[in-house]
C-alpha cells in the first residue's frame, strides 16, 4: 500500500492508519493473521503515540531512539524500503509533483509501484 501526504506533514501522522491498512499475512493453516508481529522503523516514528499505537494493536516496535541508537542496526530491514523509494525516484513524474489533484497523483503513483514491481518480476524470474 502506498499513500501520500503534504510535504510539510510529518511521517507520523499516516502512522497508525497505515498500519491499521495492513493486510491479512496468510498462514498455511488457520486463521490468518491480521497484523504483523513485530514493525521496524526509523527515528522518525520515535514517539509516545505510534508506540502506543503498536501496543494497543499487539504489535512489537522496532523503532530507533532519537540521540541514543544509531540506524544502522534498522539499516538491513530499512534496506528495502530505502530501495523501493530509490526505484519510484527513477519516474521523474513522482519525484517532482506536478499535478496539483491528489487523486491524479496517487494514480500515478500506483502506476509506478506496479512498473517497479513488473521489473522486479521481469529481472528475477
Amino acid at each position: 500500500m502506498v499513500r501520500h501526504t503534504a510535504a510539510n506533514a510529518h511521517d507520523s501522522t499516516m502512522f497508525e492508519e497505515m498500519v491499521d491498512a495492513i493486510e491479512p499475512i496468510g498462514r498455511p493453516r488457520g486463521r490468518p493473521r491480521k497484523r504483523p508481529q513485530k514493525l521496524h522503523a526509523d527515528k522518525a516514528y520515535d514517539a509516545k503515540k505510534c508506540r502506543k499505537a503498536l501496543r494497543k494493536r499487539g504489535i512489537k516496535a522496532r523503532i530507533a531512539r532519537r540521540g541514543k541508537e544509531s540506524s544502522e542496526k534498522l539499516g538491513r530491514h530499512r534496506w528495502v524500503v530505502e530501495r523501493t523509494l530509490s526505484w519510484l525516484n527513477r519516474y521523474r513524474r513522482l519525484k517532482v509533483r506536478y499535478e496539483r489533484r491528489a487523486d491524479i497523483y496517487q494514480a500515478f503513483l500506483d502506476l509506478g509501484c506496479a512498473l517497479v514491481c513488473w521489473n522486479y518480476v521481469q529481472r528475477f524470474c
